[in-house]
C-alpha cells in the first residue's frame, strides 16, 4: 500500500476545523480530483473521484470518530484505501494530521506512487482546506456524533451555510 502522512497548522479553533471536516459533501470544494462525496448515513460515504486519470467510485465506512479528536475510515468497495485525520490544539489554532493509505492499481497509479503524486495531492488538499476554512472562519455545518467499534453514538447535527 502507498502511504502519505502530512500535517498542517490552521488558524481556527479545533472545533471549527473538525466541524468543517465532518462536512464530507463539501470535500470537492478543496480536494483535487474529488467529483462528489455523498453521505449515505452517519458512517457511510459514496465517493466519485479521478484517480490516476480514471473516474473511480467507492464506498467508505467511518470506523472511528470522536469530536475534535479523530476521524478514521476504510473503503468497503472499489479502490482500497484507509486513513485517519486527527485534530489537536496548536499555538495558532489547530494542528491537523492526515495519514492516508491506498492500493495503487494499474500502471498510471503505480507510476504516480513512485513519483510522489499522492504526497503532493494530499499536501495540496490540506493547503486548500486551510484556505477554505480560514477564509470562512465558520464551518458550513457540523456532525458531533461518535463512532466507536462500528456503532454510532449521538447524532448532534448543526447546519450552517
Amino acid at each position: 500500500m502507498a502511504t502519505a502522512k502530512k500535517h498542517i497548522d490552521i488558524e481556527v479553533p479545533v472545533r471549527t476545523a473538525y466541524d468543517q471536516w465532518t462536512q464530507f459533501e463539501d470535500f470537492p470544494r478543496f480536494m483535487e480530483g474529488v467529483g462528489s462525496v455523498k453521505q449515505l448515513d452517519d458512517k457511510r460515504l459514496h465517493w466519485k473521484a479521478t484517480v490516476g486519470g480514471r473516474l473511480q467510485e467507492w464506498d467508505a465506512e467511518i470506523t472511528e470518530q470522536r469530536p475534535d479528536e479523530i476521524i478514521a475510515w476504510r473503503s468497503i468497495g472499489g479502490t482500497p484505501n484507509a486513513g485517519t485525520v486527527t485534530f489537536a490544539p496548536s499555538e495558532k489554532g489547530t494542528r491537523l494530521s492526515l495519514m492516508l493509505e491506498y492500493e495503487p492499481r494499474g500502471a498510471a497509479e503505480k507510476t504516480g506512487d513512485i513519483l510522489g503524486v499522492l504526497d503532493r495531492r494530499v499536501q495540496g488538499d490540506l493547503d486548500r482546506f486551510k484556505r477554505f476554512i480560514e477564509e470562512r472562519r465558520e464551518p458550513t455545518g457540523a456532525w458531533r456524533g461518535t463512532v466507536e467499534g462500528g456503532r454510532v453514538e449521538g447524532t448532534e447535527t448543526a447546519h450552517r451555510v
